[in-house]
């Protein structure tokens, strides 16, 4: 394989990859649209086919203003209650330029709790505003291994702000993790579509 460098050093012409190299791709296993939905659910395809799985977050819109974006996991019976520890930080900046802040946020984290997980904070219901981000989960297949996930996304805040949350953490179980539901704090998904991917 050839490969040519440009004056400022890129590369160019390269048709293939070293068989050494493998792996990155996306696969879209499904793709859910919340119309009015209490909750979306990812009840399949959470599997051991792949070590990491990505949820993508496009356009989520509450119906009700201020509520919260959530998660939990389920690990092999039918509720959504598996022990996690969790973290949570952000990063905002208003509109007017008013204010900006970075801080650890204790009033979202758990530990060693069974009840839902916060990945975000208030977002705003207007018409222009909602979520889009994305959540990893890491071999939720696991028998041995806690689950490791790590959730990032950007809204409105209150005040018109833009907030970046960064969430993390792990399900402290050794059963697998075989489903992982999104609802919000108060209301309905108003609207807003998840696709679900596993990384080769």
């Amino acid at each position: 394989m050839a490969i040519n460098l440009a004056n400022n050093s890129s590369l160019a012409n390269i048709t293939a990859l070293p068989s050494s190299i493998s792996g990155g791709s996306m696969n879209l296993i499904s793709t859910q649209t919340a119309s009015s939905s209490s909750t979306i659910s990812f009840t399949s395809g959470i599997d051991d086919t792949y070590d990491e799985y990505v949820f993508k977050f496009y356009n989520i819109h509450p119906q009700t203003d201020n509520a919260e974006f959530q998660f939990n996991f389920r690990d092999g019976g039918s509720a959504y209650d598996a022990t996690k520890t969790t973290t949570f930080f952000y990063a905002d900046h208003r509109e007017d330029d008013a204010g900006a802040s970075l801080a650890y946020d204790t009033g979202r984290d758990l530990a060693q709790g069974t009840g839902v997980a916060k990945i975000s904070r208030q977002v705003r219901n207007h018409n222009d505003s909602g979520l889009n981000g994305e959540f990893n989960l890491f071999s939720p297949s696991s028998t041995t291994f806690v689950k490791h996930f790590i959730a990032k996304n950007n809204h409105v805040l209150e005040g018109d702000a833009s907030i970046n949350v960064f969430t993390a953490g792990y399900g402290n179980v050794t059963a697998a993790i075989d489903g992982v539901q999104f609802s919000f704090s108060s209301g309905n998904i108003d609207s807003g579509v998840i696709k679900l991917y596993g990384v080769s």
